[in-house]
């Protein structure tokens, strides 16, 4: 079996509102392979062949071991993935608010490592092709049978809000226009995201600027990044980018690789 990485969309209409991609990565001859992941607005579902979760948090090949899922939600911080032996994983990319639209009665704010999010006759289906056309077929048809819209206006109206006015935005004048108060607001944000309004914001306007730098207009320097995304000068802008990466913008951007055709950006070591 080759290596491969590859990125692809849902074709199913109900399903496109809600997963925004699906990735494959396969490594048949990995030994060890560390990466570093940055804060995302986005969610995750990783469903990996046979592995284990160790205690200090490596995903270990054992080929014995029953396949693995383990949900990950927006992430505010960085994230240090460590893989040993063989990797054979299947990534389900949400938006915000997507998976609660599959799954009830789940607490999304945290890491998941113990819920069946599909079951075995599902896995042995998903791990028995590479063809990404084949796999995205079935994770659509996997996703629909488990539809069950999930209803939350204030969610709903406020993410819409940061996304549409995320340039000039304050948490105030949102839930002003909503017509709650900030604390419910942030009780709504935590309780079902677990993170506040104003962090959530960050990871937006965050993720906008690298998507703007990779994808958009790569010719595009900081500065006009900075202006172009309101941050009052260059050095609140690098400040952003070292509070949320641990890099400057320069560095950050030297360091990193595009992997797929989405905005899987990772830093590999």
């Amino acid at each position: 079996m080759e290596e491969i990485f590859e990125t692809f969309k849902p074709k199913n209409d109900i399903i496109k509102n809600y997963v925004d991609y699906y990735y494959l990565d396969i490594k048949p001859n990995n030994r060890f392979n560390e990466f570093r992941c940055f804060p995302h607005f986005n969610n995750t579902i990783s469903l990996y062949k046979s592995h284990v979760l160790l205690k200090r948090g490596e995903m270990t090949f054992d080929e014995k071991a029953k396949p693995f899922q383990i949900f990950t939600p927006i992430r505010e911080k960085i994230l240090d993935i460590k893989q040993y032996g063989k990797v054979y994983r299947i990534v389900i990319v949400f938006n915000p608010l997507g998976i609660q639209q599959f799954y009830k009665n789940v607490n999304f704010t945290d890491y998941i490592t113990d819920f069946e999010f599909f079951t075995k006759d599902d896995l042995e289906e998903i791990f028995s092709t590479t063809n990404t056309d084949i796999l995205t077929d079935m994770l659509d048809k996997f996703l629909e049978n488990r539809f069950a819209p999930f209803e939350n206006p204030v969610l709903k109206q406020s993410i819409q809000y940061i996304f549409e006015d995320y340039e000039n935005f304050s948490v105030t004048e949102l839930s002003n226009s909503i017509g709650i108060s900030r604390q419910h607001l942030n009780r709504v944000f935590q309780s079902h995201l677990g993170i506040s309004v104003k962090k959530f914001h960050e990871i937006v306007v965050f993720r906008q600027t690298i998507k703007k730098k990779l994808i958009e207009d790569p010719k595009k320097n900081f500065t006009e990044l900075a202006y172009e995304f309101n941050y009052s000068d260059q050095s609140h802008f690098n400040k952003a980018y070292k509070n949320l990466t641990n890099n400057s913008p320069k560095s950050f951007f030297n360091k990193g690789t595009m992997l797929g055709k989405e905005d899987t950006f990772w830093h590999l070591q």
